[in-house]
């Protein structure tokens, strides 16, 4: 699968291979005047591949759930008149009848149906026999395998032309994004299927508009492919997801202020600082190896004198202080905290073992 899936593979006709590929429009398909008039106001901006959604899955209902069917009609006009092409959601094989009926040029799959393989071979055997790019957005949870499992359905349909859509991961703990970016699973598809395209969301990521352009100049400098961005000719009024959608001529200033960094160059250069990099990276194993070892000491000691594995005031003091100390040395707290709980976790299991032995 690796060696057919690329960035050429997912294009179309007349748009360039080159970063960033762009796909733009609004959230939803509202009306007809709304959907052309952000179309031609894009076209206007160079952008070739117009999103839309048709039919939108809600959490609750009583939500806008898109215009459906009737919209599809609206798409065939933005086509006949800019000469862009159309990408819409899909979400079972009634959508993909419908979308291919109507001639869209380009699929997505949604997070909420990436997490159904139920849902996702429903569309895998519609699409069989067809020859159109699909997209595949990350499941709404934090689950790689869940996430390359919709990969190889499509792909196993017979759909060669895939790429994915990075658009966050669903959490109770909202703080400063909608969707936890998590840039460390997409990192990680990458290296299990290299020449995949991934596409960033800043729209579903970041859940704001002020966010969108920090977080599609962060996803290139991670060296993605491309953006697909929710842009809307008069966001404050959308019937969806207002907060996060910009202007078309916000997007172009954001698209144009965006630094792109060459992703083919060598990196000799670096070879003496990565050689540095293994090194601290061995004696770290050789100090946690070390800090196991009297972990394991300490648990033999509490089973010869009866006492508990945890010992929970020291474990948060213990934990406020490195955590403190780490900021100190200009490092993040959450990363510093994610780092010293694994350790703890492991040190606990083992003074475990040594316990029930």
């Amino acid at each position: 699968m690796a060696e057919l899936l690329n960035l050429e593979s997912i294009l179309l006709p007349g748009v360039e291979a080159k970063r960033p590929l762009i796909i733009a429009g609004p959230c939803s398909a509202e009306t007809e005047e709304q959907v052309l008039s952000t179309a031609r106001d894009l076209a206007t901006k160079g952008v070739k591949i117009f999103r839309a959604g048709i039919w939108k899955p809600r959490t609750k209902p009583g939500g806008f759930e898109g215009i459906g069917s009737e919209g599809l009609g609206w798409l065939k006009r933005v086509k006949e008149e800019t000469g862009m092409y159309v990408a819409t959601e899909v979400a079972n094989e009634r959508h993909v009848f419908e979308a291919l009926k109507y001639g869209v040029d380009m699929l997505w799959i949604g997070a909420r149906t990436t997490a159904n393989p139920f849902a996702v071979q429903e569309i895998a055997d519609a699409l069989k026999g067809t020859d159109i790019p699909v997209l595949i957005k990350n499941p709404v949870n934090p689950d790689l395998e869940l996430w390359i499992g919709a990969v190889e359905r499509i792909y196993n349909a017979g759909i060669h032309r895939i790429g994915v859509i990075h658009r966050g991961f669903s959490s109770y703990d909202k703080k400063l994004y909608r969707n936890l970016p998590q840039w460390h699973i997409p990192i990680e598809l990458r290296r299990r299927i290299p020449n995949l395209p991934i596409l960033c969301d800043p729209s579903h990521i970041g859940g704001k508009r002020e966010l969108v352009a920090p977080l599609s100049q962060q996803a290139m400098d991670l060296g993605f492919d491309g953006l697909i961005v929710e842009s809307h000719c008069n966001p404050d009024c959308a019937w969806s997801d207002k907060d996060q959608q910009v202007t078309p001529d916000v997007l172009s200033y954001i698209i144009n202020m965006l630094a792109i960094r060459e992703t083919s160059q060598t990196t000799e250069n670096l070879s003496e600082l990565r050689k540095q990099i293994d090194e601290l990276d061995d004696q770290l194993l050789e100090l946690l190896a070390k800090r196991m070892r009297i972990a394991r000491e300490i648990g033999q000691y509490k089973k010869e004198h009866n006492m508990p594995v945890m010992q929970t005031a020291r474990y948060n003091d213990l934990l406020n202080r490195r955590i403190s100390q780490a900021q100190s040395m200009s490092m993040d707290r959450d990363f510093m905290r994610a780092i010293l709980q694994t350790i703890h976790e492991e040190s606990v299991r083992q003074q475990v073992e040594i316990l029930n032995k």
